[in-house]
């Protein structure tokens, strides 16, 4: 495999576009602020990682559709498609899809009238922003957007596309906030992968999109390239992954991509700052790299954009090519004392680190031992 990233776009807490993203993150700029659009009343976790576009603080529908307009609309100008989508794939993974807009219905906050299904699938937005015809959403957790990554490059592989347009998109449910008042003994305050004092994961909110393109269809200069995407199912739980099917799907993904641990510069980790799964991820990552596992640089930019689910694997997969792009690795926050799983790996803290990238793995891990391998190459490897 060896698809061209011809352009990439993001959204986030902490940027509005993929530059300013990746410069906050370098900075360290966390994304955390109070709730808004979500009435903070009935939970004890008052923050988020929110985009704060509400008017009056008020929610409004449609949110996830305009977002995922927005940073598709940055990766295809970027790759020259145009605004014409009409005969180019668009995959699109995401945890909760328009759930937010059919909660706003349900309370008929905005008095919306009636729900029909199209206001839910984000095809329509992408036919009435871009004249697509052929949009398909993935639906697999937090993993979505890499599983969506991993359609496309089938797509290109079986010349059934010259490119495809992949997306990821989600944004804070009071249905999620609700989930996530169980799932901890005590409100995060932040999140802080792979720290001893982690109290959990919090929710993100934000969009990103990166196209591929077939080598021969390229007319300028590719951002990086793909050269492999491996995923796998192991279902040995419905919420605790395991590291045994994490390694595998990694040790494919390396190998797919004819690389060997040494080889990898930038690790961008899933780093989700739970219990289970920032453990999880370390053992698989140790049992797969052994005496290698100082070589790469680490990150997880969890810690300044929250988790932003169906969005964060192909976020992750911008970050990677800002990075090898400007060589320099954005740190995690909070990270203070690493947990026993991780020592020895070279996680950046405090501050951004400098480092020529020239191949980097992302990883996005979902629920129901969804796991997603990427591994990216520099343009000019």
């Amino acid at each position: 495999m060896n698809w061209a990233v011809s352009g990439i776009g993001a959204t986030s807490a902490v940027g509005a576009d993929a530059d300013e993203m990746f410069a906050g993150l370098c900075a360290g700029r966390s994304g955390l602020r109070e709730l808004s659009g979500i009435s903070p009343k009935p939970y004890r976790g008052q923050y988020a990682y929110q985009i704060h576009d509400h008017p009056n603080g008020e929610d409004v529908p449609g949110r996830a559709g305009a977002f995922v307009a927005d940073v598709v609309e940055q990766a295809a100008t970027q790759a020259g498609l145009g605004s014409d989508l009409s005969e180019v794939p668009i995959l699109i993974g995401s945890g909760l899809r328009e759930s937010r807009t059919a909660e706003l219905h349900w309370r008929d906050r905005h008095g919306l009238g009636e729900l029909t299904a199209d206001d839910l699938h984000f095809g329509i937005a992408m036919r009435e922003r871009f004249g697509a015809t052929d949009t398909h959403t993935v639906a697999n957790a937090c993993a979505a957007s890499v599983y969506a990554l991993a359609l496309a490059a089938d797509l290109l592989a079986t010349d059934q596309a010259d490119s495809v347009v992949v997306a990821g998109v989600d944004v804070l449910t009071e249905s999620m906030s609700g989930v996530m008042e169980r799932v901890h003994p005590v409100a995060p305050e932040r999140m802080q992968p792979f720290d001893r004092n982690r109290a959990g994961v919090m929710m993100g909110e934000g969009a990103a999109a990166v196209v591929l393109t077939r080598d021969d269809r390229v007319d300028r200069a590719p951002l990086c390239r793909l050269r492999s995407v491996e995923v796998g199912c192991d279902a040995q739980h419905d919420t605790a992954p395991s590291p045994d099917g994490f390694a595998e799907v990694m040790r494919r993904a390396h190998s797919a991509a004819g690389v060997v641990p040494s080889d990898i510069d930038l690790v961008m980790l899933h780093g989700t700052a739970t219990l289970l799964n920032d453990e999880t991820e370390a053992l698989a990552t140790r049992s797969v790299f052994g005496i290698d596992a100082g070589v790469p640089l680490m990150t997880a930019i969890k810690s300044m954009t929250g988790h932003t689910g169906g969005a964060s694997g192909v976020m992750g997969v911008v970050s990677a090519v800002l990075s090898m792009r400007d060589a320099v690795v954005p740190p995690v926050v909070g990270l203070d004392e690493p947990v026993e799983e991780a020592a020895g790996f070279r996680i950046v803290t405090g501050g951004a680190a400098r480092r020529e990238v020239a191949v980097a793995q992302v990883n996005a891990l979902g629920f129901g031992g969804m796991n997603t391998v990427a591994v990216l190459e520099a343009a000019n490897r």
